[in-house]
């Protein structure tokens, strides 16, 4: 066994495989980016170096700095983690030459299964299922529209070294395939520098099978079960659980053996992932080899008791596996959820800030966390959103489900973004309850997704009101701004005006009214036919008692860049206030829609200045978290210019376009408050 380990990423694998190390002695060493100097990994590690400022590139995908600062901290080897330089064959080879022990499987199977295309055509030799594609070298755009048309639509672009869901775009129809080629190779050469892809059959409503498998240097090779992934939005994962719900033993017997057949065709050695795509008919077929550590391991470990790094550790270091296949028993069920920074209402946007509350439930035998987020951390803008992974173990799926939602019923974040509440809507369906969830789920569910899109009720808009009215009064009053709503006769009476802050509302949707008076006795609000005293206690950090009339509730408060985030019990709101100033309609539209929704690189401008387009346009594409973001035409009109140039660096909210609306509505006047 080594004596010091350099963990070459960040965030929660970095935390989890310090924690192994720990637990078997094993010295330390983190690496980090300028921003992550004050990251839980690097505090949690013996030892710690700067490999660079911000941006990935510079930094995590480094491999000189991360191969020098094994060297100078005196590690014997190198733990890539998932992502980054995890599934870079370079690296491991640069690692080998540096006299590093590269913990992964061997440079020849990592180059053999880079590559999609070159991974499929080993497993059609050694007669694992495949779906229908073109995975050769000619990359032209008109060889690769050619192969669609062959193919038969929808198709998958795919990026042949992709991973994680990214460089991935689904085609339905021929009109489309130049510009989501276009993107989908943009995306993987950012992400991966290998712009290559390969195309493939898409298939309906499937389910996302992996099995779980692992070789060592003598050559045995062993699986260690499957599991079920199929809960993803953008093709990336959120959910994961194994064993998979309604698999028959013969079939699970199919695909274990097709998984392990894949392995020992190319030598394969420590710990690695197959995939399948699971028909509702029973056929399988696969997708790609992951030739690392995946982000949804704890659910393998928590049914089969096994920790998969300590092994990844051992069979680097050149010991045989630990336990035979016939001594590998599955014991339970094990469910894990992703918590994101990201919007999922806004096409689960990432979201970027100031972690100013994190509070997971507390961990137990049968509750497993994951994290490398704390409360005060900034969550910033150049790696992927992932907060932290909550990972519940039982006896029966029943029972792992249940503690799934109680579980997520504890979680309290705020100052961005988070998935949190689309993760309990998701949690709490009777599709997932029943296991039969398939890939297509999550973006069929638009109700899953935004959450209610029922009005928000009196209580919610009298919260709002008592919010913003708190917001107003100054920390130190005089006579002259107490804020109070004083008047030498009568009380002062004004209206606030909430509109629903979800994506693609604007004015349109319709005003939501509180007339507010001041009275000496109090604050006294009227909505709808609603009326009463109302007050608004702070009981914690963005939780507050809502007294309104006779009733009373408990709820949380959190305004995010202009909006509030309103949270009763399993409900969610977002509102903003409206400004009577403002322009209905379009011109409504066209201001919200043309600034950056959040921090990031500007890579493409795709229309002419002066340039008429019709709503919906593509107009710019801005790349944020390792994601792409397309700025449409909000309306019908003229671009006028734009105002960030392509590689520029730019603030959340900043605006990107000047966008000129074919036609304005009138400015809608408001009567004066009573």
């Amino acid at each position: 066994m080594f004596d010091k380990i350099l963990i070459a990423n960040r965030g929660e694998i970095a935390c989890r495989v310090i924690a192994t190390c720990r637990r078997l002695g094993l010295a330390t060493v983190a690496v980090y980016s300028e921003p992550d100097a004050a990251a839980l990994h690097v505090r949690l590690a013996d030892q710690a170096v700067c490999v660079g400022p911000a941006a990935a590139r510079d930094s995590y995908l480094r491999i000189d700095a991360i191969i020098e600062a094994a060297q100078r901290s005196g590690a014997q080897a190198i733990h890539p983690g998932y992502g980054f330089l995890s599934e870079n064959p370079l690296f491991a080879e640069r690692c080998a030459a540096a006299g590093l022990v590269f913990i992964g499987p061997s440079v020849a199977a990592m180059r053999a299964m880079s590559s999609k295309a070159s991974a499929k055509q080993i497993m059609q030799r050694c007669g694992v299922p495949l779906l229908p594609g073109y995975h050769g070298e000619e990359q032209d755009a008109a060889r690769l529209k050619s192969e669609a048309e062959r193919i038969g639509y929808p198709v998958l672009i795919k990026a042949t070294a992709g991973g994680g869901g990214k460089g991935m775009r689904v085609v339905e129809r021929a009109a489309e395939f130049d510009e989501r080629l276009a993107s989908c190779q943009r995306e993987a050469a950012a992400s991966f520098n290998d712009a290559r892809v390969l195309l493939e059959k898409y298939l309906l409503n499937p389910r996302h099978i992996e099995v779980q498998i692992f070789g060592d240097s003598l050559g045995q090779v062993l699986h260690l079960f499957e599991r079920d992934c199929s809960a993803q939005r953008r093709h990336q994962k959120v959910l994961e659980e194994a064993p998979a719900p309604h698999l028959g033993e013969l079939q699970r017997e199919r695909m274990t053996r097709a998984a392990c057949d894949a392995a020992r065709a190319v030598g394969y050695s420590g710990a690695g992932t197959v995939e399948f795509l699971l028909e509702p008919a029973g056929g399988f077929y696969f997708m790609e080899m992951n030739t690392r550590i995946q982000v949804e391991h704890p659910v393998t470990e928590m049914i089969t008791g096994i920790d998969l790094v300590e092994w990844q550790l051992r069979v680097a270091a050149g010991e045989a596996l630990p336990r035979r296949q016939g001594e590998i028993a599955l014991s339970g069920h094990a469910i894990e959820i992703r918590i994101y920074a990201e919007i999922p209402e806004a096409g689960f946007l990432p979201s970027s800030g100031l972690l100013r509350r994190f509070e997971l439930p507390p961990a137990s035998g049968a509750l497993r966390l994951e994290t490398g987020s704390e409360a005060g951390d900034r969550v910033g803008i150049d790696y992927d959103p992932m907060l932290a992974k909550l990972i519940v173990h039982a006896d029966t799926r029943a029972e792992a489900v249940a503690g799934l939602r109680a579980a997520l019923a504890q979680v309290r974040i705020a100052g961005v973004g988070n998935n949190v509440m689309f993760l309990r809507r998701l949690a709490a369906t009777d599709t997932f309850a029943s296991g039969l969830l398939d890939i297509g789920f999550i973006e069929r569910e638009h109700e899953l997704v935004a959450g209610s899109q029922h009005p928000p009720d009196a209580p919610v808009l009298a919260a709002a009101a008592l919010w913003i009215i708190g917001q107003e009064r100054p920390a130190a009053a005089s006579v002259w701004n107490s804020g109070d709503g004083w008047r030498l006769n009568g009380h002062l009476r004004r209206t606030l005006e909430f509109e629903s802050g979800l994506p693609g509302a604007g004015p349109a949707a319709g005003a939501l009214a509180v007339l507010v008076e001041y009275r000496p006795a109090g604050l006294w609000l009227g909505i709808g036919e609603h009326s009463g005293s109302a007050s608004l206690v702070a009981e914690g950090e963005d939780i507050f008692h809502l007294q309104y009339g006779a009733d009373g509730v408990r709820l949380q408060i959190e305004e995010d860049a202009g909006q509030l985030r309103i949270v009763i019990g399993d409900d969610e709101f977002r509102l903003r206030r409206r400004d009577p100033l403002r322009l209905s309609g379009d011109a409504y539209v066209a201001e919200a829609s043309l600034m950056a929704p959040m921090p990031g690189r500007v890579i493409a401008q795709l229309v002419e200045p002066g340039s008429t387009v019709v709503k919906g346009a593509p107009l710019l594409i801005l790349e944020a978290m390792k994601m792409e973001h397309t700025i449409c035409a909000p309306a019908n009109g003229t671009l006028r210019g734009f105002r960030a140039a392509v590689g520029e660096q730019v603030r959340e909210g900043v605006e990107l376009i000047d966008f000129e609306v074919t036609t304005l509505e009138s400015p809608r006047l408001e009567s004066p408050p009573p």
